[in-house]
């Protein structure tokens, strides 16, 4: 048989380079957790209003978003590697940038920078690993150390944006920028200098469609619960008009920014699916437990980061856990194990309680944390596995594209349904109303992976 038949452990030049790909990722992560603790001292200290506050979190959301097919496509055509260190030091500068932001434009406008930045950089990394090892055990245990990092990130960096606001929320974006000079000066010797550039000419009129439609779609969901129903149609309208318009062009283009028949590839269109909906169902569960520990319940911000770090418990079986079960009962599986498992931790948070003991909450957060640990990988392999070398960057692109468009749906419906629920008055009742929207998006998951197996 092939190599990966009878490699058994990776080299350590293999092992060093999978560590800086996992720094980039785990620094992702970080920069978002980390900021959203600190809104409240970033509103205290540049005076923003609510409006205004919630645009440093859907800018970032916007450029990371909009761009990630856009960057995915580049990494294919103009190399993995050029891509993603020019846009690690993108990425450096403008979050080094927000930190001494004056004034809330400022800090709006590096954020969206930094999204865009990450839009590139994220497939960018994640294409190098797909590219770098062999299709099956050896890479799929590059990609579940790698998701696993990716998890942990966000889990650890709910907790260091805790401690880092209380000495000055600045340090929440130069934290990320100095981490990212830590990653950017080895990664230069580390990542193979092998030209993996395919060239060609951007599909111009296909990447600013499929942009204008991505952020279109997402500025629609993002804002839902804050503008009237008729500005949300007409933004998700257009959005959906102009994806249409992007995939009649790309059936004309002679060299498309998204080849169309990739999309056939039913195990790749679930897996993305699913990926949609599972990280929908966990953003919106954050911002119902974050504002339930600390509106209802008085909780400190960093008082709320310990009680949710349980579910970072999937940075540690995501590589050592996972990998044993998916070669024994396949992806298929073990993704289903995963949402099933989401479902359960969402359904014990349901009956809260206005003096419910951390003891009673402990259970949601560490099932949670074995589902990201048993879904978010596998679901990372089939999303780009079988796919060609040449349009790796793209896959990565679709599947991250799927996450942060799911982020963004799950956050808004969550928040529609908390906005109407709390009209009755009840502040209690109307976060377990909202909490029945992660709890559906879940199901929703399974049921995509059921009825049709998200892998071969």
């Amino acid at each position: 048989m092939t190599t990966t038949a009878v490699r058994t452990r990776m080299t350590t030049r293999e092992w060093s380079m999978l560590f800086v790909l996992c720094g980039a990722i785990f620094l992702e992560g970080i920069n978002v957790a980390m900021l959203n603790v600190a809104l409240p001292a970033i509103r205290a200290d540049l005076g923003l209003s609510t409006g205004e506050l919630q645009w440093v979190m859907s800018a970032y959301v916007l450029g990371y978003g909009g761009f990630m097919l856009l960057g995915g496509r580049a990494a294919d055509l103009y190399g993995r590697r050029r891509m993603f260190l020019g846009w690690l030091a993108v990425f450096m500068v403008v979050s080094a940038l927000g930190g001494l932001a004056t004034e809330g434009w400022h800090l709006i406008a590096a954020r969206f920078a930094a999204g865009v930045a990450a839009a590139v950089m994220t497939p960018a990394g994640l294409s190098i690993i797909t590219t770098s090892f062999e299709e099956g055990p050896d890479r799929n245990k590059a990609l579940l150390v790698y998701s696993g990092t990716a998890a942990g990130g966000f889990s650890l960096g709910l907790v260091l944006g805790g401690l880092l606001a209380i000495a000055d929320w600045r340090w929440v974006l130069f934290a990320p920028a100095a981490l990212s000079l830590a990653i950017l000066v080895p990664a230069v010797s580390l990542i193979p200098k092998r030209d993996e550039v395919t060239g060609g000419t951007m599909d111009v009129a296909g990447a600013v469609t499929v942009t204008a439609a991505i952020m279109l779609l997402v500025f629609g969901v993002e804002r839902a619960a804050h503008v009237g129903a008729g500005w949300t149609a007409l933004s998700i309208g257009g959005g959906l008009a102009l994806l249409a318009l992007f995939a009649a062009i790309e059936r004309r283009s002679p060299a498309p920014l998204v080849r169309l028949g990739l999309l056939r590839s039913a195990p790749l269109v679930r897996a993305n699916l699913a990926g949609l909906l599972f990280a929908g169902s966990f953003f919106g569960f954050q911002f119902v437990a974050v504002l339930y520990l600390q509106e209802l319940r008085g909780w400190s911000s960093l008082e709320t980061s310990l009680a949710m770090l349980a579910i970072g418990a999937d940075a540690v079986l995501a590589p050592t856990l996972t990998p044993r079960l998916v070669d024994r009962y396949g992806n298929a599986r073990v993704i289903l194990a995963g949402l099933l498992l989401a479902v359960l931790s969402y359904a014990l948070f349901l009956p809260i309680g206005a003096d419910w003991p951390y003891a009673l909450m402990f259970p949601t957060m560490i099932i949670l944390g074995l589902a990201f640990a048993l879904a978010y990988g596998p679901l990372t392999i089939v999303g780009t596995d079988g796919v060609a070398e040449q349009e790796q960057g793209l896959a990565g692109g679709l599947l991250y594209t799927s996450f942060q468009f799911g982020a963004a749906l799950g956050l808004s419906a969550t928040t529609a349904v908390l906005v109407a629920a709390s009209a009755s008055g009840d502040q209690l009742a109307s976060y377990r109303t909202a909490l029945a929207v992660p709890l559906a998006a879940a199901l929703l998951a399974a049921l995509v992976s059921v009825t049709r197996r998200v892998t071969r």
